[in-house]
């Protein structure tokens, strides 16, 4: 038997959307209106890179060496991000999902999976994910805490938005009040920095052109958005959610071809410094979602 490097592939149809969900960690492996890529794909004989489509439970971005504490108790994570000395984007991105509905459905699909404990995060997760497409993509993510201690726990996806052409010659618009400074050599925090008349502004939309992004942005609107437009066609594609941080990337890794824009509950290295860190006691849960639209 073959089995694709992405493992099972579930397709949803509605509201003139395809997308793609896989079994390898749960993941959106494709997402088009009208035939033409709203969110960057990857093949079905690839395995996911570069982030593409993947969510990221029970914390987004990086910790500082893979340490921190939790009720006084010292924690040390795999480094998976070696070059840098971090443990970055979670735990579940390569695990295996299963199906949870039953497929009567055609637009509609969860997904799911048990988190056990191991060194580094010794708590016992069940998290979920919903897909539906209406006149958007709607993701909802959820996590249950079924162990016996509090968790530490944050969430955040990394779709790619495109519109089929380099991102150098796309608008790109969205609002945000402060973008958080990163040290060179881990990318930790350093501190927030006003956005407002600085090269990352981009509230009235403009050009991407060369500006290299990798950041996280905080003092967002409850609601908010970030939209990238053809300026030739018009063509656009939009992320929304409510989360109260976001990481936007220029897509380096994917030649500029796509922006990720990745909302996060959390800012990096949340588990260390605490700061909008959910802390779910046991039987509790957690949800959030984002949508993709054009």
């Amino acid at each position: 038997m073959n089995v694709s490097p992405s493992g099972e592939q579930w397709v949803l149809r509605g509201g003139g959307y395809e997308a793609m969900v896989v079994s390898v960690g749960g993941g959106l492996r494709e997402l088009t209106y009208d035939g033409r890529p709203v969110l960057l794909g990857y093949g079905e004989d690839e395995a996911a890179h570069a982030g593409i489509g993947q969510h990221l439970f029970p914390w987004p971005n990086r910790i500082t060496d893979g340490q921190y504490t939790f009720d006084g108790a010292d924690q040390q994570l795999a480094l998976t991000e070696p070059a840098r000395h971090n443990a970055i984007h979670g735990l579940t991105r390569w695990a295996n999902w299963l199906r949870l509905d039953d497929g009567s459905d055609e637009a509609a699909l969860a997904v799911g999976h048990r988190l056990h404990g191991q060194p580094g995060y010794p708590h016992q997760l069940d998290v979920r994910l919903d897909y539906r497409l209406t006149d958007r993509l709607t993701v909802t993510a959820t996590a249950t805490n079924i162990g016996r201690s509090a968790a530490p726990y944050g969430y955040g996806a990394h779709p790619y938005l495109t519109v089929g052409r380099p991102i150098d010659t796309c608008v790109l618009e969205f609002t945000a009040a402060d973008r958080l400074e990163v040290s060179a050599d881990q990318m930790s925090p350093v501190g927030l920095t006003p956005v407002a008349d600085s090269p990352y502004d981009f509230r009235t939309g403009r050009v991407i052109g060369s500006t290299s992004i990798d950041y996280a942005f905080t003092g967002l609107a409850a609601e908010w958005s970030v939209t990238l437009t053809d300026p030739d066609s018009g063509t656009r594609s939009v992320l929304t959610s409510t989360t109260p941080w976001m990481q936007l990337f220029t897509g380096e890794a994917v030649g500029r071809t796509a922006l990720a824009v990745e909302p996060m509950t959390c800012p990096p290295d949340a588990f260390r410094t605490g700061q909008d860190l959910v802390v779910l006691k046991p039987g509790e849960s957690h949800t959030t979602s984002f949508q993709v639209s054009v």
